[in-house]
């Protein structure tokens, strides 16, 4: 094991992302920050920190564990990370948010028609005016 590796490499390994050029992307989009403050690729990582990054409609806070430079199964990846247990909390709050506003969600019986969709219309541009 290294004492410290570039952020990209790190969140690579730990397979948050599947491929570098992804990681490097969030990285330089400025959604992922490291200790409370936005980082640069090349930011090198070491066992202590705080990682802050979004995977899907999740926003993930971990603290890194160990580092390595190589990329293993999924079981080795997650002994390099903990997740905070406020994110956790907040992620499964969100998800359960999520869920119930599916359900609560009726799809339409039929698709729209001609009448329908005119309506739609009318009702987008008053909206814009």
């Amino acid at each position: 094991m290294v004492d410290s590796v570039r952020l990209d490499k790190w969140l690579w390994a730990a397979r948050f992302f599947k491929t570098r050029a992804l990681a490097k992307k969030a990285i330089d989009g400025g959604k992922v920050d490291v200790d409370g403050s936005k980082a640069k690729t090349s930011k090198l990582i070491s066992p202590g920190m705080k990682v802050r990054l979004p995977q899907g409609w999740d926003i993930w806070e971990v603290e890194v564990l160990a580092v390595t430079e190589k990329r293993r199964g999924a079981p080795e990846a997650q002994a390099l990370y903990q997740e905070t247990d406020e994110s956790r909390q907040r992620r499964e709050k969100e998800a359960e948010s999520r869920r119930q506003a599916r359900e609560t969600f009726q799809h339409p019986l039929k698709r729209p028609d001609r009448r329908d969709r005119r309506e739609i219309k009318r009702f987008q541009r008053e909206q814009h005016d």
